[in-house]
């Protein structure tokens, strides 16, 4: 099976846009509540590209170190679920989480713990509503803090000779008067993402007739 058929067309990827937003808006709720304040996600863009591009895109957009939340994941399709984040940019999510009064030794010893809690919420917010929407369920492993650049976090669990396919999405965090970006990645075989695009073209299929939706709207 080639990268191409398993390409999403446009309707596919404004579908997959519309569940992911879903889903995000859906964790949102859930970090709010962990943070006691207003938090703002969104997802602006779903892009189809291979583990190799997806490294070479984030490392244009980020020069600087990366902290990713991994999550396996495992159903109908399964994968790898990366939220990274730069990782200076990630001690104000962690500050937003245990507060500005815990000082910055403090703030340290928690850094792990908090953002595998984060992306816990996140990625299984955002995999659970999409799996959900699809009429199927996904299992998701515990979370795992990792370091490194792009091609570092990119090659995770990846096979000599093999170029996975990436769902890469950027998002934009925002939590009180604080920015925080962020991205979330999917990283699947071809079969999963050929599971996947059947799977979304089943889920047109069934809110096509529905007057309630607009998908691609």
């Amino acid at each position: 099976m080639s990268f191409i058929a398993v390409t999403l067309d446009e309707l596919e990827r404004d579908a997959l846009t519309e569940l992911v937003n879903i889903g995000v808006s859906r964790a949102a709720a859930s970090l709010r509540k962990m943070v006691g304040k207003q938090v703002l996600l969104s997802v602006p863009s779903v892009e189809v590209v291979t583990q190799t591009a997806a490294a070479a895109l984030i490392g244009q957009r980020e020069s600087d170190n990366l902290v990713a939340i991994l999550q396996e994941f495992g159903g109908a399709f399964s994968g790898k679920a990366l939220l990274i984040f730069p990782e200076d940019n990630s001690l104000e999510l962690v500050r937003a989480i245990v507060g500005d009064e815990v000082d910055a030794a403090e703030v340290a010893s928690l850094k792990d713990e908090a953002l595998a809690e984060t992306g816990n919420v996140i990625l299984n917010g955002c995999l659970g509503t999409i799996a959900n929407m699809l009429n199927h369920s996904l299992q998701m492993s515990l979370p795992k803090v990792l370091y490194g650049d792009g091609k570092v976090l990119f090659d995770v669990g990846v096979e000599p000779g093999t170029d996975g396919l990436v769902l890469f999405l950027y998002i934009n965090f925002s939590v009180r008067d604080r920015n925080i970006r962020g991205y979330i990645a999917m990283i699947m075989d071809l079969p999963s993402l050929a599971m996947l695009k059947e799977l979304l073209g089943d889920f047109i299929s069934r809110v096509t007739a529905d007057s309630n939706w607009a998908v691609g709207v």
